[in-house]
Protein backbone atom coordinates (compact mmCIF):
# COMPACT_ATOMS: atom_id res chain seq x y z
CA UNK A 1 0.00 0.00 0.00
CA UNK A 2 1.25 3.03 -1.14
CA UNK A 3 0.36 7.05 -1.77
CA UNK A 4 0.48 8.22 -5.34
CA UNK A 5 -1.26 11.63 -6.12
CA UNK A 6 -3.09 11.82 -2.85
CA UNK A 7 -4.85 8.45 -3.88
CA UNK A 8 -4.20 5.27 -1.99
CA UNK A 9 -3.07 2.18 -3.86
CA UNK A 10 -3.17 -0.99 -2.09
CA UNK A 11 -1.32 -3.61 -4.05
CA UNK A 12 -2.15 -7.40 -3.23
CA UNK A 13 0.69 -9.69 -3.55
CA UNK A 14 -0.46 -13.18 -5.05
CA UNK A 15 1.33 -16.71 -5.02
CA UNK A 16 0.75 -18.91 -7.76
CA UNK A 17 -0.98 -22.11 -6.02
CA UNK A 18 1.01 -24.31 -8.41
CA UNK A 19 4.11 -23.43 -7.24
CA UNK A 20 3.29 -23.51 -3.51
CA UNK A 21 2.27 -27.10 -4.41
CA UNK A 22 5.31 -27.74 -6.04
CA UNK A 23 7.37 -26.60 -3.12
CA UNK A 24 5.23 -28.86 -0.83
CA UNK A 25 5.78 -31.89 -3.32
CA UNK A 26 9.35 -30.88 -3.05
CA UNK A 27 10.30 -30.89 0.16
CA UNK A 28 8.24 -34.44 0.91
CA UNK A 29 9.76 -35.81 -1.60
CA UNK A 30 13.16 -34.88 -0.27
CA UNK A 31 12.55 -35.96 3.33
CA UNK A 32 11.21 -39.31 1.89
CA UNK A 33 14.56 -39.60 -0.24
CA UNK A 34 16.70 -38.88 3.53
CA UNK A 35 14.44 -41.06 5.27
CA UNK A 36 15.60 -44.22 2.91
CA UNK A 37 19.32 -42.82 2.91
CA UNK A 38 19.15 -41.80 -0.87
CA UNK A 39 21.09 -38.53 0.44
CA UNK A 40 22.01 -37.86 -2.85
CA UNK A 41 18.46 -37.21 -4.32
CA UNK A 42 17.62 -35.71 -0.99
CA UNK A 43 20.50 -32.99 -1.63
CA UNK A 44 19.45 -32.45 -5.53
CA UNK A 45 15.39 -31.63 -4.09
CA UNK A 46 16.73 -29.46 -1.26
CA UNK A 47 19.04 -27.72 -3.11
CA UNK A 48 16.30 -26.98 -5.92
CA UNK A 49 14.34 -25.77 -3.49
CA UNK A 50 16.41 -23.25 -2.08
CA UNK A 51 18.43 -21.83 -5.78
CA UNK A 52 15.78 -22.35 -8.02
CA UNK A 53 12.61 -22.27 -5.75
CA UNK A 54 13.73 -19.41 -3.88
CA UNK A 55 12.82 -20.98 -0.66
CA UNK A 56 14.17 -18.89 2.27
CA UNK A 57 13.48 -21.37 5.31
CA UNK A 58 15.85 -22.00 8.19
CA UNK A 59 14.44 -25.48 8.14
CA UNK A 60 14.99 -26.73 4.76
CA UNK A 61 18.21 -25.12 4.81
CA UNK A 62 18.93 -27.58 8.60
CA UNK A 63 17.67 -30.41 6.65
CA UNK A 64 20.05 -29.35 3.10
CA UNK A 65 23.09 -29.02 5.92
CA UNK A 66 21.66 -32.84 7.20
CA UNK A 67 21.99 -34.52 3.94
CA UNK A 68 25.58 -32.76 2.98
CA UNK A 69 26.24 -34.30 6.80
CA UNK A 70 25.05 -37.64 6.25
CA UNK A 71 26.53 -38.12 2.29
CA UNK A 72 30.07 -36.81 4.80
CA UNK A 73 30.15 -34.21 2.03
CA UNK A 74 31.91 -31.99 5.08
CA UNK A 75 32.60 -28.82 3.07
CA UNK A 76 28.96 -27.96 1.89
CA UNK A 77 27.96 -29.80 5.29
CA UNK A 78 29.86 -27.04 7.20
CA UNK A 79 29.39 -23.94 4.99
CA UNK A 80 25.67 -24.55 5.35
CA UNK A 81 25.37 -25.38 9.29
CA UNK A 82 27.82 -22.35 9.64
CA UNK A 83 24.96 -19.46 8.75
CA UNK A 84 22.15 -20.93 10.68
CA UNK A 85 24.66 -20.57 13.96
CA UNK A 86 23.30 -16.96 13.78
CA UNK A 87 19.30 -18.19 13.98
CA UNK A 88 16.58 -16.17 15.74
CA UNK A 89 15.35 -19.50 16.83
CA UNK A 90 17.17 -21.14 19.37
CA UNK A 91 17.00 -24.61 18.59
CA UNK A 92 18.04 -24.28 15.18
CA UNK A 93 21.02 -21.86 16.56
CA UNK A 94 21.60 -24.77 19.02
CA UNK A 95 21.62 -27.71 16.83
CA UNK A 96 23.96 -25.80 14.23
CA UNK A 97 26.70 -25.45 16.53
CA UNK A 98 26.10 -29.21 18.20
CA UNK A 99 26.77 -30.55 13.98
CA UNK A 100 29.70 -27.73 13.64
CA UNK A 101 30.73 -29.09 16.97
CA UNK A 102 30.67 -33.49 15.86
CA UNK A 103 32.26 -31.72 12.21
CA UNK A 104 35.65 -30.03 14.28
CA UNK A 105 35.62 -33.59 16.50
CA UNK A 106 35.81 -35.88 13.58
CA UNK A 107 38.83 -33.64 12.32
CA UNK A 108 40.46 -33.64 15.89
CA UNK A 109 40.02 -30.17 16.16
CA UNK A 110 39.11 -31.08 20.41
CA UNK A 111 39.03 -27.30 21.19
CA UNK A 112 37.11 -26.27 18.29
CA UNK A 113 34.60 -28.60 19.09
CA UNK A 114 34.52 -27.91 22.52
CA UNK A 115 33.62 -24.37 21.90
CA UNK A 116 30.82 -25.39 19.26
CA UNK A 117 29.02 -27.56 21.51
CA UNK A 118 29.13 -24.82 24.22
CA UNK A 119 27.73 -23.00 21.86
CA UNK A 120 25.18 -25.33 21.84
CA UNK A 121 24.46 -25.69 25.33
CA UNK A 122 24.07 -21.86 26.04
CA UNK A 123 21.85 -21.36 23.08
CA UNK A 124 19.65 -24.60 24.36
CA UNK A 125 20.76 -25.60 27.22
CA UNK A 126 17.89 -28.47 27.58
CA UNK A 127 19.97 -29.78 24.45
CA UNK A 128 21.56 -33.47 25.86
CA UNK A 129 23.06 -34.71 22.58
CA UNK A 130 25.24 -31.06 23.04
CA UNK A 131 26.07 -32.10 26.76
CA UNK A 132 26.90 -35.47 25.86
CA UNK A 133 29.54 -34.22 23.28
CA UNK A 134 30.53 -31.42 25.37
CA UNK A 135 31.80 -33.80 28.41
CA UNK A 136 32.96 -36.18 26.10
CA UNK A 137 35.23 -33.83 23.93
CA UNK A 138 36.62 -32.49 27.65
CA UNK A 139 37.33 -35.57 28.62
CA UNK A 140 39.14 -36.29 25.36
CA UNK A 141 40.81 -33.26 25.51
CA UNK A 142 42.17 -33.65 28.59
CA UNK A 143 43.42 -36.75 27.84
CA UNK A 144 45.15 -35.59 24.92
CA UNK A 145 47.06 -33.09 26.80
CA UNK A 146 48.20 -35.46 29.28
CA UNK A 147 49.43 -37.82 26.89
CA UNK A 148 51.00 -34.87 24.98
CA UNK A 149 52.48 -33.92 28.41
CA UNK A 150 53.85 -37.56 29.11
CA UNK A 151 55.22 -37.60 25.22
CA UNK A 152 56.56 -33.86 25.89
CA UNK A 153 58.67 -35.56 29.22
CA UNK A 154 59.84 -38.62 27.30
CA UNK A 155 61.09 -36.62 24.71
CA UNK A 156 62.50 -34.36 27.09
CA UNK A 157 64.10 -37.00 28.42
CA UNK A 158 64.87 -38.89 25.22
CA UNK A 159 66.75 -35.24 24.56
CA UNK A 160 68.79 -35.83 27.96
CA UNK A 161 69.42 -39.52 27.49
CA UNK A 162 71.16 -38.27 24.20
CA UNK A 163 72.58 -35.42 25.02
CA UNK A 164 74.07 -37.80 28.04
CA UNK A 165 74.87 -40.50 25.05
CA UNK A 166 76.61 -37.71 23.55
CA UNK A 167 78.49 -36.77 26.00
CA UNK A 168 79.60 -40.03 27.43
CA UNK A 169 80.85 -40.65 24.06
CA UNK A 170 82.90 -37.43 23.94
CA UNK A 171 84.15 -38.49 26.73
CA UNK A 172 85.22 -41.81 25.72
CA UNK A 173 86.85 -40.69 22.87
CA UNK A 174 88.78 -37.83 25.09
CA UNK A 175 89.87 -40.40 27.01
CA UNK A 176 90.95 -43.17 24.31
CA UNK A 177 93.00 -39.86 22.87
CA UNK A 178 94.58 -39.58 26.21
CA UNK A 179 95.16 -43.15 26.31
CA UNK A 180 96.68 -42.94 22.96
CA UNK A 181 98.77 -39.84 23.79
CA UNK A 182 100.11 -41.25 27.11
CA UNK A 183 101.21 -44.85 25.40
CA UNK A 184 102.55 -42.54 22.21
CA UNK A 185 104.59 -40.39 24.81
CA UNK A 186 105.77 -44.11 26.71
CA UNK A 187 107.04 -45.40 23.54
CA UNK A 188 108.49 -42.46 22.76
CA UNK A 189 110.44 -42.27 26.14
CA UNK A 190 111.21 -46.00 26.28
CA UNK A 191 112.74 -45.36 22.28
CA UNK A 192 114.75 -42.17 23.64
CA UNK A 193 115.73 -44.76 26.96
CA UNK A 194 116.89 -47.54 24.49
CA UNK A 195 118.54 -44.61 22.26
CA UNK A 196 120.30 -43.47 25.11
CA UNK A 197 121.42 -46.98 26.47
CA UNK A 198 122.80 -47.90 23.23
CA UNK A 199 124.46 -44.75 23.09
CA UNK A 200 126.29 -44.81 26.28
CA UNK A 201 127.06 -49.08 25.41
CA UNK A 202 128.40 -47.97 22.48
CA UNK A 203 130.63 -44.75 24.36
CA UNK A 204 132.14 -47.62 26.59
CA UNK A 205 132.87 -49.87 23.96
CA UNK A 206 134.75 -46.73 22.64
CA UNK A 207 136.23 -46.04 25.62
CA UNK A 208 137.33 -49.89 26.39
CA UNK A 209 138.70 -50.01 22.74
CA UNK A 210 141.07 -47.05 22.89
CA UNK A 211 142.30 -47.89 26.22
CA UNK A 212 143.06 -51.20 24.85
CA UNK A 213 144.74 -49.23 21.94
CA UNK A 214 146.93 -47.04 24.40
CA UNK A 215 147.96 -49.49 26.36
CA UNK A 216 149.03 -51.71 23.54
CA UNK A 217 151.01 -48.59 22.30
CA UNK A 218 152.67 -47.88 24.98
CA UNK A 219 156.36 -47.47 24.99
CA UNK A 220 159.36 -49.69 26.85
CA UNK A 221 160.09 -47.19 28.90
CA UNK A 222 156.48 -46.88 30.62
CA UNK A 223 156.38 -50.50 30.57
CA UNK A 224 159.34 -50.64 32.83
CA UNK A 225 158.56 -47.72 35.10
CA UNK A 226 155.40 -49.63 35.44
CA UNK A 227 157.14 -52.38 36.63
CA UNK A 228 159.47 -50.29 38.83
CA UNK A 229 156.50 -48.82 40.27
CA UNK A 230 154.43 -52.49 40.28
CA UNK A 231 158.13 -53.68 42.18
CA UNK A 232 158.08 -50.27 44.72
CA UNK A 233 154.17 -51.47 45.37
CA UNK A 234 155.61 -54.93 46.52
CA UNK A 235 157.93 -53.91 49.15
CA UNK A 236 155.81 -55.18 52.19
CA UNK A 237 154.85 -52.47 54.54
CA UNK A 238 156.91 -53.58 57.50
CA UNK A 239 160.07 -53.28 55.26
CA UNK A 240 159.04 -49.98 54.54
CA UNK A 241 158.59 -48.91 58.06
CA UNK A 242 162.11 -50.41 58.48
CA UNK A 243 163.66 -48.30 56.09
CA UNK A 244 161.88 -45.23 57.64
CA UNK A 245 163.79 -46.36 61.01
CA UNK A 246 167.19 -46.65 58.93
CA UNK A 247 166.60 -43.43 57.01
CA UNK A 248 166.67 -44.95 54.01
CA UNK A 249 164.65 -44.66 51.26
CA UNK A 250 163.08 -46.98 49.41
CA UNK A 251 164.22 -46.12 46.08
CA UNK A 252 168.10 -46.34 47.76
CA UNK A 253 167.22 -49.74 49.14
CA UNK A 254 166.05 -50.82 45.80
CA UNK A 255 169.61 -50.00 43.96
CA UNK A 256 171.92 -51.77 47.17
CA UNK A 257 169.26 -54.75 46.26
CA UNK A 258 169.89 -54.46 42.62
CA UNK A 259 173.66 -54.44 43.37
CA UNK A 260 173.51 -57.09 45.89
CA UNK A 261 171.70 -58.92 43.09
CA UNK A 262 174.05 -58.37 40.60
CA UNK A 263 177.10 -59.45 42.10
CA UNK A 264 175.62 -62.32 43.20
CA UNK A 265 174.96 -63.10 39.63
CA UNK A 266 178.40 -62.95 38.68
CA UNK A 267 179.98 -64.73 41.63
CA UNK A 268 177.77 -67.55 40.35
CA UNK A 269 179.11 -67.43 37.02
CA UNK A 270 182.77 -67.33 37.70
CA UNK A 271 181.90 -70.14 39.75
CA UNK A 272 180.61 -71.78 37.35
CA UNK A 273 183.72 -70.94 34.80
CA UNK A 274 186.13 -72.91 37.41
CA UNK A 275 183.97 -75.60 37.93
CA UNK A 276 184.03 -76.42 34.16
CA UNK A 277 187.94 -75.95 33.82
CA UNK A 278 190.09 -79.53 33.16
CA UNK A 279 191.31 -81.39 36.33
CA UNK A 280 195.46 -81.83 36.78
CA UNK A 281 195.82 -85.72 36.81
CA UNK A 282 199.12 -85.25 38.80
CA UNK A 283 197.61 -83.42 41.36
CA UNK A 284 195.75 -84.33 44.38
CA UNK A 285 191.97 -83.42 44.20
CA UNK A 286 192.86 -81.63 47.64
Amino acid sequence: MKLVGGILLVTFLFIDPGKIGRINTLKSEAKEAFHAKDFKTAITKYKYLVDSMGVNEEEVTMNLAHAYFQAQDTVNALNTYLPLTQSNDAKIKSLANQQLGVLSNRQSKLEEALNYFKQALKAAPENEDARLNYEMVKKKLEEQKKQDQQKQNQDKNKDNKDQKDKQDKKEDQKDKKDQNKDQKDKDQKDQKDKKDQEKKDQEEKEKKDQEKKDQEKKKPGEEKKDNKNKDKKEIPPSVSDKLKEMQMSEEKAKMILEAMKHQEIQYLQQNKRKATKPKDRGKPDW
